[in-house]
């Protein structure tokens, strides 16, 4: 660890504004010792970087999962004062709300023995996957403005699950203020046939089952339960998402200077966050978020299908029920206590899971007396957990905490240390059925790409910024 980093406890590190000679505020990593000899010194810099930015508020935070990122740190969160702060496309990411849904079933683990080859691959046939995949939805211009406009909302409404399903996505699954106007012709057209689809790369698809139940009353509330079959969805905006973020950083970087404003680094490229650019990369933004809500809506759709197919029964008949649907990568307007007042911030969460607490009056009414549930996917090899948030994540993190396990080697490293390996075959031997649009996602995204899932969660636990109710082992891994 760098001298100028100072260890406050067993599980946060500080980086004091001393670290850099531009800081306005430090920045706090949370990580315990085992962790932080993958603690990246470039991920480091550039949460000093962003500690650099005008208006920042409380400070950097960084999760156990941290690593490096486009400007700012995946696992970063940071938020900025509305009227002197800033926004940056950096600091949310190309994959606009990116995010994880996970759907609890009425099945027990043993009543998969048998089905799962077939599960998977029905799953794979209905859910296309892979880079550039298409979807049987086709949007026109009109119908793609009315997906951004309302996310999951649209997507309910044209059948694609039940209104009691918005109650379990965060902001019920749409942000208000998305601009259709503002985002390019070239968005539109990446995002008209991609609607309802896995896309490549970490994004997945698993079927699982409750491994170990740990707060009973909680898991009770979110209708989980030990050998219940779960599913879990990561993924978000697509195409659509990853050239919103594009166009925005070429108007962007070519806009902060005419603000005054000096940054360490170009991909941390921002403007004010009340400025013309800075409102419109916001409202597109939305707009990309709102994408995403509905993507996840109609894949937990199709994935309900596949299920019924194979175990040939109605839908009804299997007790689907939405867990909850959070976003890792989005920035949001909320109301934090700062200097023991209320104050608004923009508040960037990239690679960064919310954790609101039990009361928190945003959650929905089936959660405020528990705390919101917080999906934690491992890798496709390992566990994924399902926490619950905290009141000192609201008073030390803007009610934040990590959101996987957090990249160890870079996909060309990974590929490189499973050469001459079947990965399929590993994953196989361990009872994990999987398909994939190709052999080189599984070697990228192999288990020894990422850090130990279970040591990331134990350090935001320890932290008190979030806390175990179940663990959750795959048995069946849909990749792009």
């Amino acid at each position: 660890m760098s001298e100028k980093l100072k260890r406050l406890d067993d599980s946060r590190i500080e980086v004091p504004v001393s670290y850099l000679d531009t800081m306005k505020s430090s920045g706090i990593i949370y990580v315990s010792a085992a962790l932080e000899e993958n603690l990246e010194a470039d991920a480091i810099t550039q949460i000093a970087n962003v500690a650099s930015l005008p208006g920042i508020v409380g400070g950097v935070l960084a999760m156990p999962d941290v690593h490096t990122g486009y400007g700012f740190p995946i696992g970063g969160v940071a938020a900025f004062d509305l009227q002197d702060g800033v926004i940056s496309p950096g600091g949310v990411g190309y994959d606009i709300n990116c995010g994880v849904r996970l759907l609890g079933t009425g099945l027990m683990r043993h009543e998969m023995a048998g089905v799962m080859k077939e599960l998977v691959g029905k799953i794979y046939t209905e859910v296309p996957s892979g880079v550039g995949s298409k979807g049987r939805i086709k949007l026109t211009v009109d119908d793609e403005k009315r997906v951004l406009r309302k996310g999951a909302l649209w997507a309910v409404e044209e059948g694609f699950g039940e209104a009691a399903d918005l109650e379990r996505i965060e902001s019920r699954g749409y942000l208000e203020g998305a601009e259709p106007m503002v985002v390019s012709k070239k968005a539109y057209e990446r995002g008209k046939g991609q609607q309802g689809t896995l896309g490549s790369g970490n994004h997945f698809i698993e079927v699982q089952y409750v491994e170990k139940v740990y707060d009973e009353e909680r898991a009770s509330v979110f209708g989980l339960f030990k050998d219940q079959v779960t599913v879990m969805i990561h993924t978000g905006s697509r195409g659509f998402g990853h050239q919103v973020c594009t166009d925005f950083l070429s108007i962007i970087e070519k806009a902060y200077k005419k603000y005054g404003l000096n940054i360490t680094d170009r991909e941390l490229a921002c403007v004010p966050f009340k400025s013309e650019e800075g409102q419109d990369y916001f409202a597109a933004m939305k707009a990309a978020a709102n994408y995403a809500w509905a993507n996840r809506q109609c894949i937990m759709h199709w994935v309900k299908n596949a299920f019924a197919q194979v175990f040939k029964v109605p839908v009804s008949s299997l007790d689907f029920n939405l867990v909850y649907d959070i976003a890792h990568n989005i920035a949001k307007v909320e109301t934090h206590m700062v200097d023991g007042k209320p104050m608004e911030l923009i508040v960037h969460r990239k690679g960064a899971t919310r954790a609101y607490p039990p009361g928190h009056m945003e959650l929905p009414e089936i959660y405020r007396s528990v705390g919101q549930p917080v999906l934690i996917p491992g890798d496709m090899g390992r566990a994924s957990y399902v926490l619950v948030g905290t009141k000192k994540a609201m008073d030390e993190t803007f009610g934040s905490t990590c959101h996987g396990a957090g990249r160890v080697l870079s996909r060309h490293q990974a590929i490189k240390k499973a050469k001459g390996r079947a990965i399929w075959r590993e994953l196989e031997d361990k009872g994990i059925a999987v398909m994939s649009a190709g052999k080189k996602t599984l070697a990228e995204e192999m288990s020894e790409a990422y850090k130990d899932v279970e040591s990331v969660v134990d350090v935001v636990e320890r932290a008190g910024i979030s806390t175990k109710v179940a663990k959750l082992r795959p048995l069946g891994v849909i990749k792009g």
